[in-house]
């Protein structure tokens, strides 16, 4: 599989050399866990590529759930997308601040909303900014784009779902958090919820699909990962993490492979984590 996909993955060359494309749309998707202490959007505003837009994964959600940022209503994702001038029968290029992190959570919810012309910038800003290329810290100029959406339900699942494949054992349930905190020996980031992981789910720590450099790894070495650690790739996969976004990381690294049959459980261990009639199981999977 070549390096530089459209719909999934492309290297800094290929987006330098397509940055002034007029149908070419950037995106900054950086999201930083809480304790991290990092603005995303004041880091944007001191420098992004060229004609980047900020993808605010925080705000351009589900506000009405108490879960931290569960995909957006169709509405609310088609108003923030033409006010941000990305519509039909543009390219969408999104990139992080961290190297490969958040990205695929944009790159999952445009997915999620039948757009499919979307790819993560592979290294992320880091990659960009070692190699000397370009950054700016001008807004761009946004005109309104027209943009048609079909919601891919199959491509989320809620806590009942994930109940019922657990119980079943007819989906591979793919958890990005570390190790110390699949197994129940690490604690959450988050006050209040349980040690664990869901039962049957398999431990794909979020890590160990990147490169030290912060790239993601070949489709070679990822589905070694997957079999690694115990996953039957040959079943419908249901990703899973702390709030939903290295699950979209895992999702997205199964599409590399080609495995088209995945799932994100949105909620992940923050809902599932807070309700003592779900089941929980510690130690090795």
């Amino acid at each position: 599989m070549a390096l530089d996909d459209p719909k999934t993955l492309v290297s800094t060359d290929w987006l330098e050399a397509h940055l002034r494309d007029p149908d070419l749309r950037i995106l900054d998707g950086s999201w930083f866990l809480p304790q991290m202490g990092i603005d995303a959007k004041a880091a944007y505003d001191a420098a992004h590529i060229p004609g980047a837009r900020f993808f605010d994964i925080d705000e351009i959600c589900d506000t009405r759930s108490d879960l931290p940022h569960m995909a957006p209503p169709v509405e609310k994702f088609i108003s923030r997308m033409r006010a941000m001038g990305v519509g039909d029968g543009h390219q969408v290029v999104v990139y992080d601040q961290h190297g490969v992190f958040s990205a695929p959570r944009v790159w999952w919810t445009f997915r999620l909303m039948g757009k499919t012309d979307i790819a993560v910038l592979d290294g992320g800003l880091p990659k960009w900014v070692a190699e000397g290329r370009e950054t700016e810290d001008m807004p761009p100029i946004l005109r309104e784009r027209h943009i048609t959406v079909q919601r891919q339900a199959h491509l989320v699942k809620d806590v009942t779902q994930v109940a019922h494949a657990s119980k079943l054992g007819d989906h591979e349930i793919i958890d990005a958090r570390a190790h110390g905190r699949f197994i129940g020996e690490e604690p959450e980031p988050r006050p209040g919820l349980r040690q664990g992981h869901i039962p049957g789910s398999k431990n794909v720590p979020w890590t160990t699909v990147l490169t030290e450099n912060g790239t993601l790894k070949s489709p070679d070495d990822l589905r070694a990962i997957f079999e690694a650690a115990g996953v039957d790739l040959s079943k419908p996969a249901i990703t899973t993490c702390g709030s939903g976004v290295n699950a979209a990381l895992l999702a997205f690294a199964l599409e590399r492979i080609g495995h088209r049959n995945h799932a994100v459980y949105d909620g992940a261990w923050a809902e599932w984590g807070m309700f003592n009639d779900l089941k929980v199981a510690t130690g090795e999977a």
